[in-house]
């Protein structure tokens, strides 16, 4: 993977601001550490960072090609994985190519003989930019499910973009004011976010299947990819094969590297089903075993506690499906306090405050793992895609009129400073971004209520949970200069698993019962038949220690920017107490009482990092 960046002024010459661009380039340096680009002309500068993962000597950026004595330069961040079958088509069409098998070449040709419909063409996970010079125009594109950044400011004349949040603010143009609005989409959404939404103001996120074009005549943004409703046809058998083949054909795609590539590999179903397809292509290609690698904390045993949502341990579980698929096995084991400490550069990898421990343990996890691959596969988007979380099946859950995963609203907020809240009016905020989702819902006609209500909880969870676990997972990995591709987030899988109805996709009436059945031979039946356990959070007492002597801390420091956003005797007051103030996670599965003022921690230092100016 890669950084990209740029910035157009149709009426201002800027091919004399390169410093600009070296300094917004120079801090993408972690998603693409092997080379720098910087291409510049009267009204557009370009610049990249890269990571070598496939055709190292040809597929250097930014690229520019030539048709008809018209000039296109590209900078793009990501992967294509039909990029041969595309090359061949191009090459009937009498393309010529140079480079032995760059996508990025691809990708660019697909443009000159396709223009803005070529992204439809697309297998892969991609953010981009193209550069019309006889046109002057950009057109940007952003793949279909957002696991690619990609953010851009509109400032007077100039239009600013790049792969993250932290290389725009170094732009002169761009401050670092959040208002109101902003701060809702952190405390009362966060650590989700709205689509498009970059909580900076003025600051937005090309949208996950949408394209961007600035020429002359303004911004155009136009959405090439949705989802559609439509009747499912197949029986039980056919959609089961009809899955194994479509998983399988996606996996064997995401393989294709010129570098080390490993999974990661937690013992349960999704990170067990891509290992058991990657572990087999592997043996029939005749390639060493497949590396894996599983994370945990040091003494996590000692501490660990099953629940409703942590169901069980997933260090046994790893070690037993890599023995049963011969796999070259690493386990890491992070120690908490190191924890405590990656929550400040976990953040600001993310640029914006983010799931505290779990953010920063996947930052460490990822360190360990680019030592030996420099790409990985990961089981994120099945929950989503194939109603793996335990509020797809409480009833509770399935009839509140509201996100699933935002949990006791009121009880965090009453630690906020009164005046915020008024501001914010975090029901009213949240209810508003709810309806907004459920208005997008792509219907079937016919479906009965309880049908539709499962529809919409599916579409709930792909476009609103899963870009903050595939955001996650884009900035801690790349923080590293590891790519981490995402086989439950191809598009033509999706596609598919949205119309299959819950009866099969609950097969058995167990969760993503439909994907146990579609593997069986791939995995043993004990794996097969594992209840469901999120990611690992650490229970060690240090963290949490560490955690809490830190707030008191930061409560107790007058210059802290934090408190002008608190009740700061409220806050104290649990603080002393020690009792347990949140009930039950108030964000997803993981996110308890040390994670709720951990993000607090996470807010003081990304108020303080990037000199935030309040505006509200």
């Amino acid at each position: 993977m890669c950084g990209i960046a740029g910035w157009i002024d149709l009426k201002e010459n800027i091919i004399g601001q390169s410093a600009v661009m070296e300094t917004m380039v120079r801090s993408l340096i972690p998603r693409g550490p092997d080379a720098e680009g910087i291409w510049r002309s009267s009204h557009a500068i370009l610049g990249h960072r890269r990571l070598v993962v496939v055709d190292p000597e040809g597929g250097a950026q930014p690229m520019t090609r030539t048709h008809y004595g018209k000039n296109y330069t590209i900078t793009y961040n990501g992967e294509l994985y039909n990029t041969l079958e595309i090359r061949r088509v191009l090459e009937n069409c009498g393309y010529h190519f140079q480079t032995r098998n760059s996508d990025t070449e691809v990708l660019l040709t697909a443009y000159i003989e396709w223009g803005t419909e070529c992204v439809t063409r697309f297998n892969g996970i991609f953010a981009f930019a193209i550069w019309d010079e006889e046109k002057q125009s950009l057109f940007m594109a952003r793949d279909r499910l957002g696991v690619k950044p990609l953010f851009y400011v509109k400032k007077g004349n100039s239009f600013i973009f790049a792969s993250e949040i932290k290389a725009l603010l170094l732009h002169p143009k761009v401050e670092p004011v959040v208002d109101s609005e902003g701060l809702a989409e952190i405390f009362v959404l966060g650590p989700a976010r709205t689509p498009g939404n970059g909580v900076f103001k003025g600051l937005y996120e090309v949208k996950p299947g949408h394209t961007l074009s600035c020429d002359y005549q303004g911004i155009h943004i136009h959405r090439y990819w949705c989802l559609k409703s439509f009747p499912h046809r197949e029986d039980l058998d056919t959609t089961t094969g009809h899955l194994r083949e479509l998983f399988r054909d996606t996996v064997k795609r995401q393989l294709v590297s010129d570098v080390p590539i490993c999974t990661f590999l937690s013992g349960g179903l999704d990170s067990s089903a891509i290992t058991a397809v990657a572990a087999q292509v592997f043996r029939e290609e005749g390639r060493p075993p497949l590396k894996t690698f599983s994370v945990d904390y040091l003494e996590n045993d000692k501490y660990y506690r099953s629940n409703s949502f942590e169901t069980s341990e997933d260090t046994p579980w790893a070690e037993r499906v890599s023995k049963y698929l011969c796999t070259d096995h690493d386990a890491i084991f992070i120690d908490n306090r190191e924890l405590f400490y990656a929550l400040r550069p976990s953040m600001e990898a993310h640029d914006l405050p983010g799931m505290t421990d779990i953010d920063a343990s996947l930052y460490l996890f990822c360190r360990e793992v680019r030592k030996g691959a420099v790409v990985a596969l990961s089981g994120e988007c099945a929950d989503e895609i194939l109603g793996g979380y335990p509020w797809f099946r409480a009833e509770e859950d399935r009839g509140f009129d509201n996100f699933p995963w935002i949990r006791m609203l009121d009880e965090r907020t009453a630690y906020l400073s009164p005046e915020l809240v008024k501001k914010m009016n975090p029901q009213e905020y949240s209810r508003a971004r709810y309806l907004e989702a459920i208005a997008e819902v792509p219907r079937l006609e016919g479906e009965s209520l309880a049908e539709a209500r499962v529809r919409e909880m599916f579409y709930l969870n792909i476009s609103r949970f899963m870009p903050t676990l595939l955001d996650r997972k884009d900035r801690m990995s790349m923080a590293w200069g590891l790519e981490v591709r995402v086989p439950f987030s191809d598009h033509r899988l999706l596609e598919y698993i949205w119309n299959i109805p819950w009866s099969m996709k609950n097969h058995n009436g167990m969760s993503k019962g439909i994907l146990r059945r579609a593997l069986r031979g791939f995995l043993p039946d004990e794996v097969l038949l594992r209840q469901k356990s999120p990611y690992p959070k650490t229970h060690h007492p240090v963290y949490g220690q560490a955690v809490r002597s830190e707030l008191k801390d930061v409560l107790n420091n007058p210059a802290s920017p934090l408190l002008q956003l608190i009740e700061r005797e409220a806050l104290q007051g649990i603080m002393d107490s020690r009792r347990v103030f949140l009930k039950m996670p108030w964000f997803g599965q993981l996110m308890g009482d040390v994670q709720f003022m951990a993000y607090l921690l996470q807010v003081d230092r990304w108020l303080l990092k990037y000199k935030v100016k309040i505006s509200i």
